[in-house]
């Protein structure tokens, strides 16, 4: 017997009836077989229209949990105890030490940058910048792909007519490179597991830049990596810092630099640098692995030549994403690879997936021949250099002496520091604003040992101009509790 039914008073009145009746089926009041109280008898005593309990009646019968007999009325048709819950997971010693160091070094519910729920107004990295035109015509190549795309498994080394765009789109970064030489991936976390993979062995010294993408720094401490933490200035990685191999005995097997804009601090590296980091590679017989992630997005000019395009002994892997200028659920980005290791990352990559989506590969590479791709960037160029100067002039009126940032020329980001505050306060001042409706994200999680300051980078690509200056107006006035609040 069904007793006093309570509504949640969430939603209209035949959802929480149908929840209600819901949560007394499965608490037992009712076994199998047995009858519901008629819908005229349950409309009285629940002071409900009729046509609500009808409503709440049909649905139950929708899911399955009674069923209606002409002239006699409604039956619960099967046990509807809710199933007890499943004891929870226990974690299983690691199987193996891939497994060991993955643990160890990547909580994959805590990644940095990740979106924040809640909050009105998110200065994210990595949102791309994205219009309705581009969602329509990605939508429309993607329908021709599908039709005219083999069923069958696609290459490993990628669809022939995507690597021959991307040869031809590569020189413009005075990358020259045959289609043989071009290898597609699901993204630069592919590309650079895979040069784990192929190019080194767990416990081999791996110099990488200090800060530096979390992923790239996951990536490599999984795979057994040792690190060697270079710093970075406003000219990116100082190669002057790399690991002195006459005291040290072994040379970096790799060396992972983002030289067009080093992320996140956002300095170029100049000619005479990449020079330098070019002969210590041929040198020492180090790999390269230039991360190309946004080196198409300048503002002050075109797009600077790439490290690849200096590199005379074949010693750089040049990576390169669509994820930045497109959208990162694409997942598509290409390998430039040494060709004396060709076969070597194509058999790692069939391995790994046997190649890539073709359907996406033969919609991006219709994208690219068309001149659409072209199109896209140009019109995005244009919107992000109003999204960047909103941002930079928004934070030069709100600094007072009490912010420290670089007038960056190119990608969709800006490192911004708080003078005169230690990390925990920059924790704090992050809680703060997103308690004010304001999504921050932090610098520290890029630093292998993060300095005692409190850093911030502050993404514009996924906001409008006007939601940019709302944005700062809230982070005035954290600003202004923060300082204020210290002052006395």
């Amino acid at each position: 017997m069904l007793t006093q039914l309570q509504l949640d008073g969430n939603g209209p009145l035949h959802a929480q009836l149908t929840r209600a009746l819901k949560q007394a089926l499965e608490s037992g009041q009712l076994g199998q077989g047995s009858r519901l109280p008629p819908t005229r008898f349950m409309s009285e005593q629940m002071g409900l229209s009729r046509n609500t309990v009808l409503a709440a009646y049909e649905q139950l019968r929708t899911e399955g949990y009674i069923d209606g007999r002409v002239g006699s009325g409604s039956y619960v048709t099967a046990p509807t105890r809710r199933p007890a819950e499943p004891a929870p997971a226990t974690r299983l010693p690691a199987p193996n030490t891939f497994v060991a160091r993955t643990r160890q070094h990547l909580d994959h519910q805590n990644l940095p940058g990740k979106a924040i729920p809640g909050v009105r107004f998110s200065l994210q990295y990595g949102s791309p910048y994205t219009n309705p035109a581009l969602t329509t015509a990605w939508a429309r190549e993607l329908s021709h792909a599908a039709l005219y795309t083999s069923p069958n498994y696609s290459w490993a080394q990628g669809l022939p007519e995507l690597r021959q765009a991307i040869s031809e789109y590569v020189l413009r970064r005075g990358v020259e490179a045959s289609p043989d030489d071009v290898l597609i991936v699901a993204g630069t976390q592919q590309a650079m597991s895979l040069c784990a993979r192929v190019l080194m062995e767990a416990g081999d010294p791996v110099a990488i830049e200090e800060p530096q993408y979390y992923a790239t720094r996951s990536i490599m401490l999984a795979y057994g990596a040792h690190l060697q933490p270079v710093p970075v200035d406003e000219e990116g990685l100082q190669v002057d810092a790399l690991p002195d191999v006459s005291s040290l005995g072994q040379a970096p097997r790799l060396i992972c630099t983002t030289p067009s804009h080093q992320f996140p601090y956002g300095g170029t590296m100049p000619e005479a640098r990449r020079a330098a980091l070019l002969e210590y590679a041929h040198r020492h017989g180090s790999w390269v692995i230039e991360d190309d992630y946004d080196g198409e997005i300048r503002y002050d000019a075109r797009p600077l030549s790439s490290l690849k395009s200096q590199d005379r002994h074949d010693r750089v892997i040049y990576v390169g994403t669509f994820s930045k200028m497109l959208f990162p659920s694409m997942r598509l980005g290409f390998m430039v690879v040494p060709r004396g290791l060709r076969k070597d990352f194509v058999a790692a990559k069939w391995m790994e997936d046997f190649g890539a989506s073709a359907i996406d590969q033969a919609a991006l590479a219709n994208f690219m021949k068309s001149g659409a791709f072209d199109r896209h960037l140009r019109r995005s160029l244009v919107a992000l250099r109003e999204r960047r100067d909103a941002l930079l002039e928004g934070l030069r009126q709100m600094s007072n002496g009490r912010l420290e940032f670089r007038d960056s020329q190119a990608g969709m980001h800006i490192p911004v520091w708080l003078k005169h505050r230690s990390r925990e306060e920059g924790r704090q001042f992050i809680e703060r604003a997103r308690g004010m409706g304001l999504g921050l994200y932090s610098l520290s999680p890029y630093y292998l040992d993060p300095p005692d300051r409190a850093g911030l980078i502050l993404g514009y690509a996924g906001l409008p101009v006007r939601d940019i200056e709302l944005a700062l107006e809230v982070l005035r006035r954290c600003l202004e509790v923060e300082y204020s609040a210290r002052a006395h």
